[in-house]
């Protein structure tokens, strides 16, 4: 079994809280429903299973190997996940939900690192017919290159064994293969192929009809999207912390032009004082829910009475008794 480690350990980011506008001061929860506290759902770790990161701490703990050059990219059509790049050897790269494109950053190390091996910028080439511009480079706290692809740091799977292996697949709701623009890897729709017409896209930030929440807002996988009651929007703070963010990942940032039936004031992407940024809606802060699988789920409704999907105005959805 073929796995790859990296020797680099990243200190964490920081960052200082910015407000670049005015956002509104109605702190009320402004839904005319009553309020309907749900059952606390189960989530992952937002790494894996096991020790937490998706691979066997044993493995991982054995010690750390050089990390080794991607080489000549290539792209595997494979008929689960559709496009995915892989290194010279075959083996496929993935992209981290928590990491971010713009500007890039990874937000995988320690143990984490362990897992998912970095894949070093030296030595990377654009696969044939890829856009060579979308291959770059982010600078680790270490000092090191990390390859990026349209912004997005690439890693390897330490439990993928032999070329063409995707086991890193959907772990933790977190990691995917990578497609050849950085996007997440998927296949194409049924009937496709060359001049097949796709499905519409849906925004990355839009609405659902939910038949007992009504009108609320859900992200470009029609994943329910959710406020924190205990946060605040003026000035703009995020209650939200480290282990809370496992269960409650932040809805990163989303361009104006890219959402449908959002309100555009404070419509601003928050500085979190850990490195991260994060969207918002009339300056509160935006979520998801490690509980929730599939579009459609509202598990995180009501959870600690403080958890409540979000309406397109930024406000809390009270559901009725």
């Amino acid at each position: 079994m073929k796995t790859w480690r990296s020797a680099s350990l990243v200190a964490t980011a920081a960052a200082v809280l910015a407000l670049t506008t005015a956002c509104g001061q109605d702190e009320g929860e402004q839904s005319p429903k009553g309020q309907n506290v749900g059952n606390e759902a189960p989530a992952g770790d937002g790494y894996g299973s096991g020790d937490g990161y998706g691979a066997d701490s044993g493995s991982a703990a054995k010690g750390a190997a050089k990390a080794k050059s991607a080489g000549q990219l290539a792209v595997r059509d494979s008929k689960k996940l559709g496009k995915v790049v892989t290194d010279s050897a075959g083996f496929t790269l993935y992209r981290f939900d928590k990491d971010t494109a713009q500007p890039p950053k990874s937000n995988c190390d320690g143990a984490c690192e362990q897992a998912w091996p970095v894949v070093p910028a030296k030595g990377a080439e654009a696969a044939p017919g890829v856009d060579e511009s979308l291959l770059g480079e982010v600078t680790r706290s270490d000092g090191s290159k990390q390859l990026t692809i349209d912004g997005w740091p690439m890693y390897r799977f330490a439990k993928d064994a032999e070329p063409g292996d995707a086991k890193g697949q959907g772990v933790g709701g977190t990691w995917f293969a990578s497609a050849p623009d950085g996007k997440k890897a998927k296949p194409a729709a049924p009937g496709g192929g060359a001049g097949a017409a796709r499905p519409a896209e849906r925004a990355g930030l839009s609405t659902r009809n939910d038949p007992e929440l009504g009108e609320i807002v859900v992200d470009r996988n029609g994943m329910t999207v959710y406020r924190f009651t205990k946060d605040s929007a003026w000035p703009m703070k995020s209650a939200c912390t480290g282990a809370c963010l496992e269960k409650w990942p932040v809805v990163e940032p989303v361009a104006k032009n890219d959402t449908k039936g959002i309100l555009e004031k404070g419509f601003v992407t928050f500085d979190r004082p850990d490195g991260r940024k994060q969207q918002t809606i009339d300056c509160w802060p935006l979520y998801t829910f490690a509980g929730d699988k599939k579009p459609g789920d509202t598990n995180g409704q009501g959870v600690g009475g403080t958890w409540f999907a979000a309406a397109p105005d930024g406000k809390a959805v009270r559901a009725a008794q």
